[in-house]
């Protein structure tokens, strides 16, 4: 077996849940009185974090920190009590995941999501499997691509990077990967287009889930960038 530690990034790679990441940012603009947008504006505005994703949704004249700090207070209410309303795994990840836990190959979470939403979406939908850190966004760590969040993994589940894989839908997986000097996969389903993908050069493209076994095993799978 050629990777004894797989870190997944979450929203896009895992779950989609774009839908409620909207929902939620559609009720804070409500309530602050800013027009709202239709759902598939939101996967371009993902990625970076929630106070990146409020001041990416305001209009340009109203990002100031205030607003945004105002704004996600009832971003994070309300999306902590509907985190799974549309929320669900791209087909074919769970029996990834189980497959790759009866491999023995060790499992991590790394999300610029803030930690209390990461851990419980991952406990509500892979609660079963032994993961060796769940990481969301934290006081004093930097987002990802800061490469932070993957050197705390390794100290969570300390592995030779040699042996690591790291698996996410954007460019800034691919960066954060790449700054953490670990073999990266790029997935197609997730909320970025193919050519973001490729333009960030990621050591390898899948279009399904079941090809990250061949790559963890050591075999050729998916694209190459």
């Amino acid at each position: 077996m050629s990777k004894k530690l797989v870190i997944f990034d979450l929203d896009g790679t895992l779950i989609n849940s774009v839908a409620d990441l909207g929902n939620a940012c559609n009720h804070a603009l409500a309530a602050m009185g800013f027009p709202t947008h239709p759902k598939g504006v939101y996967n371009n505005m993902v990625g970076n974090g929630i106070s990146k994703l409020i001041e990416r949704s305001l209009p340009e004249e109203a990002r100031r920190q205030r607003v945004i700090e105002a704004m996600k207070v009832k971003f994070m209410e309300y999306y902590d009590e509907h985190l799974w309303e549309e929320t669900e795994p791209y087909a074919g990840i769970t029996e990834l995941l189980d497959e790759l836990a009866s491999m023995g190959v060790k499992l991590a979470v790394a999300s610029n999501k803030y930690q209390a939403a990461t851990k419980a979406l991952v406990e509500h939908f892979f609660g079963f499997l032994p993961w060796v850190s769940v990481r969301g966004q934290e006081e004093m760590v930097p987002l990802k691509p800061d490469p932070s969040i993957v050197f705390n993994i390794l100290t969570d589940s300390p592995t030779p990077k040699a042996d690591v894989l790291y698996v996410g839908d954007s460019g800034v997986d691919i960066e954060t990967a790449y700054r953490a000097c670990v073999e990266n996969v790029a997935v197609t389903w997730g909320f970025r287009s193919h050519s973001e993908l490729i333009a960030k050069h990621p050591d390898h493209i899948v279009n399904e889930p079941y090809e990250i076994l061949r790559i963890v095993n050591g075999d050729i799978a998916g694209e190459d960038s």
